[in-house]
């Protein structure tokens, strides 16, 4: 599990720098959650762990803020999500995740960036069954034994734990995500996350070599110009520069 998480998060920083729109995903993001699970932080764990994020990332207040107000008026945008799955370059496999308010529009954006690089979209479920989809806690801390009793106290099933060079890491399945938040930060008062967040980690790894990295990364490039896609997954494996 957390091979597969490590080798996910190296392979995205290298495209990470071409989201070039965070607020617009974040105050969407904000947006739906508030809306969806009511606008006070304190009573929606999902929106607090999205605040606490999109201020690590920098995103200004007065951004939060807007979103979290418009979600209040019960005006604006009507998004909903989209998901997408398929093929990239040199065959890794592709989770692509979406909030949209015209869905037809979005899924046209989306197949030309997959047609573009000579990768193919497949229906809904051709390649999730090769991910966990899981909530991932990342935060400093020694104890892990301590912190597996706080979770199963709380009736919290986790999937998998790990103690490294100062840091814990903490996966449980993606259902699980709020339970898990707060058993952690009820029991853990200073608990600082430096990850908080539910991600689709891959199984297994495809090498993408050659020719196919370039491709790889044109592929995340069109998909991270695109308003409306918020997160990419993928299996690929690049080699280290």
């Amino acid at each position: 599990m957390g091979r597969a998480y490590q080798n996910r998060k190296e392979s995205m920083a290298k495209t990470a720098q071409a989201k070039t729109k965070v607020y617009s995903k974040y105050g969407r993001e904000i947006y739906m959650s508030a809306k969806s699970g009511g606008t006070d932080p304190d009573g929606n764990l999902s929106l607090r762990g999205l605040i606490d994020r999109a201020k690590k990332d920098q995103v200004p207040s007065h951004v939060i803020e807007k979103a979290i107000d418009k979600a209040r008026g019960g005006a604006g945008e009507d998004y909903s999500p989209a998901r997408y799955e398929g093929y990239g370059p040199g065959n890794c496999m592709v989770i692509v995740d979406c909030l949209t308010d015209n869905p037809n529009r979005t899924f046209g954006d989306v197949r030309l960036a997959f047609t573009k690089t000579k990768s193919k979209i497949g229906t809904p479920g051709t390649v999730a069954h090769m991910f966990d989809h899981s909530a991932i806690f990342v935060f400093k801390g020694e104890d892990d034994e301590a912190v597996l009793e706080a979770l199963m106290e709380a009736d919290v099933d986790v999937t998998d734990i790990e103690n490294e060079d100062g840091q814990i890491t903490v996966f449980t399945p993606n259902t699980e995500y709020a339970k898990a938040r707060q058993a952690l930060t009820e029991a853990f008062a200073d608990i600082d996350f430096e990850v908080d967040e539910i991600q689709f980690l891959p199984k297994t790894t495809t090498p993408v070599e050659g020719d196919d990295i370039p491709m790889f990364e044109k592929f995340c490039d069109m998909l991270n110009e695109l308003d409306d896609v918020q997160n990419i997954f993928h299996n690929a494996e690049l080699p280290e520069q």
